[in-house]
């Protein structure tokens, strides 16, 4: 079962799920936070697969649907978004934390010891030192959405303490990648671009994030899956970073979607945004380690193969 299955990386990871030969039930909610036709294009090809099955439900409100016949959950469902976080936090904790409890709970009752849970890069907040290490405290977020996931974590840990459960948590650096979703700055940089309107850049440009290209996520997923299937190696839970394995500064960032779109971005200066961090960094020995994880693409294909994939889609997102 994977929750969040119509979402970015859950449509990737069902899909990378269905051919190799898995069968797959997806769950989601379709949340309003963007328009129900995005997830709807990212179901396309799922829909017309046998070993696909949908089931629209909430986590956080519903019974989840789990069954004998389930082996593993992949819990990917979140209300995303740092920025958005601020203005409504307590609806971030009903679906991050409560989805996620009742996600967990649901697995235990129904006898799955297998689960992998999509965390963020956001747990770190901004004073560990970078490469963000997992050991790392990761105690001080500072947005609601980073709390929230950092509790989710924290609820992992406890039910892969205290129940028959092999739990991998992955904490997600950046991901973006065809299907990205509009509200995330990849993709949003490059519609402001293409359309010839000002990209809006918070600070001096010189904050730093850790891209992930959604292959190499959809890789560290299907990973962490099958080592939850091998209990010789792996304790009941593993925090493991998932991440691209290089620094992007944000001016160089957007000057790289603007060379792809063979366009001049024009800036438009902004402070500094509350809830964002300066600086995002994965080490990624240890997932190299338990997963034989290696990022492949790096941002300048990544950012290309996103910009061919906006120039062959616009005309249905404009």
């Amino acid at each position: 079962m994977v929750t969040g299955a119509a979402g970015f990386i859950g449509s990737h990871v069902c899909e990378a799920l269905v051919a190799r030969g898995y069968e797959v039930v997806g769950v989601d909610n379709f949340d309003p936070f963007y328009p129900r036709a995005i997830k709807e294009r990212n179901l396309e090809l799922l829909r017309s697969q046998p070993a696909f099955r949908l089931v629209e439900a909430d986590v956080a409100r519903a019974a989840v649907p789990l069954d004998g016949e389930v082996a593993a959950v992949l819990h990917l469902a979140a209300k995303a978004g740092v920025r958005p976080s601020l203005d409504d936090p307590a609806a971030y904790v009903e679906a991050n934390v409560t989805g996620t409890a009742r996600v967990l709970d649901a697995a235990r009752r129904a006898g799955i010891g297998r689960v992998v849970f999509g965390s963020s890069s956001s747990v770190y907040g901004d004073a560990t030192p970078a490469p963000f290490a997992e050991d790392a405290p990761a105690g001080a977020p500072i947005s609601p959405y980073a709390a929230t996931k950092r509790a989710g974590e924290l609820l992992a840990h406890a039910f892969a303490h205290l129940y028959p459960m092999r739990t991998v948590c992955l904490r997600f650096f950046t991901v973006y990648g065809p299907r990205q979703r509009p509200d995330l700055a990849i993709h949003r940089f490059t519609d402001l671009i293409a359309r010839g309107r000002p990209v809006q850049m918070h600070g001096d440009g010189s904050s730093e994030r850790d891209y992930t290209y959604i292959s190499d996520a959809v890789d560290g997923v299907l990973a962490a899956l099958a080592r939850t299937d091998d209990a010789g190696t792996m304790g009941r839970f593993e925090l493991l970073n998932i991440g691209g394995g290089a620094r992007v500064r944000l001016d160089r960032l957007i000057a790289l979607i603007g060379a792809a779109l063979g366009r001049e971005p024009r800036i438009e200066r902004l402070p500094d945004q509350p809830g964002d961090v300066r600086l995002t960094a994965a080490d990624l020995r240890r997932a190299e380690r338990a997963l034989g994880y290696r990022p492949r693409v790096g941002i300048e294909e990544g950012i290309k193969n996103f910009v061919r994939w906006y120039e062959e889609t616009h005309g249905r997102q404009s």
